[in-house]
């Protein structure tokens, strides 16, 4: 069931998201990825939460959004504090969870119209 309004300015609207699958328009996808409402960037080399380094959290800062979220896979699991870190220097919000969580989050605050990137780690 569809919660939230699509934009028709959202060039991407992630459909929904488990721990192995997601839907982002029509595409589904299998691997890991980083998403805004105007960017996908398919094959981000993360496969787990303990390998996203401040390095790895670049390609969703450099989309210059208010908040990031982390889909963690099935499971919420939680990022290194070094990441975390990386988030609160650049003035970011930062949150993980669940890639159902985080696709409905996702959904709502790119409804509000707020700069948000998320990176979803599948497999």
């Amino acid at each position: 069931m569809q919660l939230t309004l699509e934009n028709a300015e959202h060039r991407y609207v992630l459909r929904g998201a488990n721990g192995s699958v997601a839907i982002v328009n029509d595409l589904r996808l299998t691997r890991s990825f980083v998403l805004s409402t105007d960017t996908l960037i398919e094959d981000w080399p993360v496969a787990a939460v303990d390998e996203l380094t401040p390095e790895r959290l670049q390609a969703l800062l450099a989309l210059s959004p208010d908040v990031v979220l982390i889909g963690s896979g099935e499971r919420q699991a939680f990022a290194p504090a070094v990441t975390q870190a990386a988030c609160l220097q650049a003035g970011v919000g930062f949150e993980v969870m669940s890639n159902e969580a985080a696709a409905r989050t996702f959904a709502v605050l790119a409804g509000e119209g707020r700069r948000v990137a998320a990176g979803f780690i599948l497999g």
